[in-house]
Parts: structure tokens; C-alpha cells; sequence
């Protein structure tokens, strides 16, 4: 047994799994050019208070379940738990309002939350992030969600489901909250101890409990919509309008609240079936008073992320099929060490001239080296021996077609870069 493991909660993504990750990453190329976001990377350290002002004090993931430390220098820095804020302080520090509005960015990197690891959910776990920053009509929450939507049919993802629901505003949602607190005032002896505190701290979220003793208490709980504001319900109207408008389906969820303060107004997620207990495929939602709570002027956003591990195996267990991971086309074998010397120089000249090119290292039999070949996946074995060596030639086995030819070893190099120069990286 090896004496160190992965960390409980992290994965390692071995050479076989890529050709999925690839995937996912040209559709993420795909659609977000489809609809001009532009790409943007942050630290995956931030001051722990960006989170705790940001997220919000009371939420599961600040109280439960962010990686804060204390470096060397007495700072208390936390390990990126989720995307947003650390956007939106990227957003102000570089003057980012000046740009055209609404200004549409997106991210894809890891981010770190302790919680308990599941089917396709780790601590350490990869999230592709979208955000659109400025404007707050309901023809942008409109376009986020087509943006994530028209991502998972490049996925070639069936059976999914998009859930829809708002939460008000800070106008309109204290109201809502009185009344809940008032509902689950006579449940608590039936209740779970998260509910429980939940309500002490952050009442909406009694609404997202998964505890199977609460489920009856969600059912008759408050409707949210009965107690939006006139604002509120008019975004949330328009937004359905729009998406009647284009043939998308929806269920309106009235327990879809998600885990973090700053979501204002319209949230939602995509579900699919067959992925574990928990089955969002992306979530996401308006923040419309993040930036000013980190210290902006008022300026609203919407967004939402998806974990590409989850993805991964949403794709292996619906069955689809991705391309292969490219291998290298050509091997270069040689018998003996003068020949090797050839070799090596060669495998340097096509890898210089855009080739894919792999040489056998030690001394090994023809046979044995021809094995190597095959397990490779190449496509054409250049063999160099002391006949190629006194002719100046080569011999290229073509491994698909079971043929061979012998040509002179410049007119053998300038038939592989012009059969297999990379077009692209």
C-alpha cells in the first residue's frame, strides 16, 4: 500500500479521464464566445473578510465549511470557496465600471469548501463561473440562463431541468422572513438542530434543508411570491415572458433559495437526474447589492457556476461519447547507439516543426520496441539501423495500414510534418 493517499475530498483526474475535461472545456470555449464574455482569473487566496461580508456571517459556507488560515504575517487569508466575490473585488480594484455595460466576464479554476464528499462533489473541486456585471433588466437574467442552457446542449446533456425562483429584495424580503420565522415558530420540537439555528441566523435557508424530517414542514411553508414587491414581481414576470417568449421550459420552485446572502430577486439552477443525492447541474442567481456591501456604489450582476467534476460525470453516466485524447503520431525506433543519437536528433526536429513525436529510451529489441509503438496509439514507427545509417534513410512503418516504405531520411521528415504538423494546439 503507498503511504500517502489523496486528501479525503480531493481527486486525482488521471491521464484517462482528460479527453472528458478537454470536452468540457471547448464547450466552455464555445459558448462563451458565443456570447461575448471575456476570461478573467483570480487568486484562489482572498482576505477572509471578503468572504464573510460578501457570502454572509451565518451561512453554512462561512460557518462551516470555508480552508481559513492565518499566514506569516498575521493575515487571515481563506481559500476561494466560490467565485463571485472575489470578482467583484477584482471588479472595483481595477476599475472595471468604465467598461461597456454590462460587462460579461467568466472564470474556470478550483475552489475549496469542507463539506461532506459525494457523487461528483469534492473540497477541492473545479467550478466553471459566468457573471454579468451592470445592469439589472431581466433580459440579462434571460441571457445567463440561455448562456448555461445552450453550454449543457453543446454537452449533448438530456433530461435536465431548469428551476426558477425569486427571493425578493431587501425591500420586500424582511417581510417574508417575519412570516416564515412565524410559520416554523410552533415546529421546532420537529425540526432539525440545522433548521434550528438556521433560523436564529439565516431563515431562508430552512427552505433548502435536505433533512428528511423537515420536508413535510418545507411543503406548507410561505410562499416567497405571495410577498415580492412590485419591482420584485415584475422582473420576475418579464424573465418568464422572456423564456415563454423562446420555447424554454421551467419549473417555478418556491423552496429554490440557494446558500449565499447576496443573491437578490431571480435564482436558479439546472437539474439532472442520476448524479447523487444532490442533482444541480449549475446554479446562480442576481446579486444586485454584492459590490456595494464590499464597499461599490450600487451596481447590480447576475451569475452562476457549475462544477466541470460534476459534469464529467454527468457525461460519463448519460453515455456521451467525446473525442479521443490526441496521442503523438509518430515513434522512433532505433537498434544500436549510433542509431539512438539519430534518433534523438530527429525526434527534436519534428517536435521543433509542430509534430507530435515520441523516441524509445534504453536499449531494447526491435520487437519489443515495435510494442511500444502500438501501446502508444502512433500511427507511423520511423525505425533507424545501421543499414537507414550507412543510407541516409529511414524505414516508416505504418502501423494502421500494416505496410512499410524506405525513403531518404530529408524526404522522410518533410512527409510527416506535411502529413501530421499540429493545426491547432
Amino acid at each position: 500500500m503507498p503511504r500517502f493517499k489523496a486528501v479525503r475530498g480531493t481527486k486525482d483526474i488521471l491521464p484517462e479521464e482528460w479527453p472528458y475535461w478537454y470536452y468540457v472545456e471547448r464547450a466552455i470555449r464555445k459558448v462563451t464566445r458565443l456570447y461575448g464574455y471575456e476570461q478573467i482569473a483570480t487568486p484562489i487566496l482572498e482576505e477572509t473578510g471578503l468572504y464573510v461580508r460578501g457570502v454572509g456571517q451565518g451561512t453554512d459556507i462561512v460557518d462551516k465549511e470555508m480552508y481559513t488560515f492565518e499566514d506569516r504575517g498575521g493575515r487571515s487569508l481563506t481559500l476561494r470557496p466560490e467565485f463571485t466575490a472575489g470578482i467583484m473585488r477584482a471588479y472595483l480594484e481595477h476599475g472595471m465600471h468604465v467598461r461597456p455595460k454590462p460587462v460579461r466576464l467568466y472564470s474556470v479554476g478550483p475552489i475549496f469548501r469542507y463539506e461532506r464528499p459525494e457523487a461528483g462533489r469534492y473540497r477541492q473541486h473545479t467550478q466553471f463561473n459566468v457573471e454579468a456585471i451592470g445592469e439589472q433588466d431581466a433580459a440579462l437574467d434571460f441571457e445567463v440562463i440561455s448562456l448555461a442552457l445552450q453550454f449543457f446542449e453543446e454537452l449533448g446533456f438530456s433530461k435536465y431541468r431548469l428551476q426558477l425562483n425569486s427571493t425578493g429584495c431587501p425591500k420586500c424580503r424582511p417581510n417574508y422572513v417575519s412570516v416564515l420565522v412565524d410559520y416554523y415558530r410552533d415546529k421546532r420540537d420537529v425540526i432539525c438542530d440545522d433548521c434550528k439555528r438556521r433560523l436564529e441566523r439565516n431563515p431562508l435557508r430552512v427552505l433548502d434543508c435536505k433533512a428528511e424530517q423537515c420536508q413535510p414542514v418545507i411543503a406548507g411553508a410561505p410562499n416567497i411570491r405571495d410577498h415580492l414587491c412590485d419591482d420584485c414581481r415584475a422582473h420576475f414576470d418579464q424573465l418568464l415572458q422572456y423564456l415563454n417568449n423562446a420555447g424554454i421550459e421551467y419549473d417555478i420552485n418556491p423552496r429554490l433559495v440557494r446558500g449565499l446572502d447576496y443573491y437578490t430577486k431571480t435564482v436558479f439552477e439546472v437539474w439532472v437526474q442520476g448524479i447523487g443525492s444532490q442533482n444541480a447541474l449549475c446554479g446562480g442567481g442576481r446579486y444586485d447589492g454584492l459590490i456595494e456591501e464590499l464597499g461599490g456604489p450600487p451596481t447590480p450582476g447576475i451569475g452562476f457556476g457549475s462544477g466541470i467534476e460534476r459534469l464529467v460525470l454527468t457525461l460519463q453516466e448519460q453515455g456521451i461519447d467525446v473525442p479521443p485524447a490526441p496521442k503523438p503520431d509518430v515513434l522512433l525506433i532505433h537498434l544500436g547507439t549510433e542509431a539512438k543519437a539519430q534518433a534523438v536528433r530527429l525526434v527534436s526536429e519534428l517536435r521543433h516543426r509542430d509534430v507530435p513525436a515520441l523516441v524509445t529510451y534504453g536499449q531494447k529489441s526491435l520487437r519489443t520496441q515495435l510494442r511500444d509503438a502500438n501501446r502508444a496509439g502512433v500511427q507511423v514507427a520511423v525505425i533507424i539501423g545501421e543499414e537507414e545509417l550507412r543510407n541516409e534513410a529511414v524505414q516508416l512503418k505504418w502501423l494502421d495500414k500494416g505496410v512499410q516504405e524506405t525513403l531518404p531520411r530529408e524526404e522522410a521528415v518533410q512527409k510527416l510534418v506535411e502529413l501530421f504538423t499540429l493545426k491547432d494546439a
